[in-house]
């Protein structure tokens, strides 16, 4: 429980940082979805469970700060944190490159997700145009700041990774 606790002040302190700050930024092309790849991160090194909780977590974090509809973020959350604990323990993610390529996978699943939810969504247009530029500025920071992100919550991995249980 304490190391969820401490997942959510984590993913709080990005989404302020996303929401407050960086999206303010009129010379950002995109904004990069750090609680994607926090989410991300949670779910290859804690499991589905964990990636579910923390992924819907996020999701209600945002949709309280944006003006994305209620239940949306933390659906589509929900649904990339519960297939990215599909990998938990299988893929290495201390490299630079397989990181990367997991950042450029999953920010393409979010935006596929976010075309099959919008579907619950008529009355508004939440979708992505995936050959604009504003997608491939978001592609590329998400891809290039994954190693980065997943180095800094490293860091913290004595309070964030669950430890297995220990069979005697």
């Amino acid at each position: 429980m304490k190391k969820f606790a401490v997942a959510c002040l984590f993913l709080l302190g990005f989404i302020l940082l996303e929401t407050g700050i960086l999206s303010n930024m009129l010379f950002l092309p995109a904004v990069p979805d750090f609680v994607l790849l926090c989410s991300l991160y949670f779910s290859l090194q804690n499991g589905r469970l964990f990636g579910v909780s923390a992924g819907f977590t996020g999701g209600i974090l945002l949709d309280f700060l944006t003006a994305c509809p209620f239940g949306f973020n933390s659906l589509l959350r929900t649904v990339l944190g519960y297939g990215a604990g599909f990998f938990n323990k299988t893929l290495n993610i201390k490299g630079i490159f397989f990181p990367v390529l997991l950042g450029a996978v999953f920010t393409l699943s979010k935006a596929l997700a976010v075309h099959v939810i919008s579907a619950f969504y008529p009355n508004i247009s939440v979708s992505y145009r995936i050959f604009s530029s504003s997608f491939g500025f978001e592609l590329l920071f998400n891809s290039l700041l994954t190693p980065v992100i997943f180095r800094f919550l490293d860091v913290f991995k004595d309070y964030l990774i669950l430890t297995p249980e220990k069979v005697s």
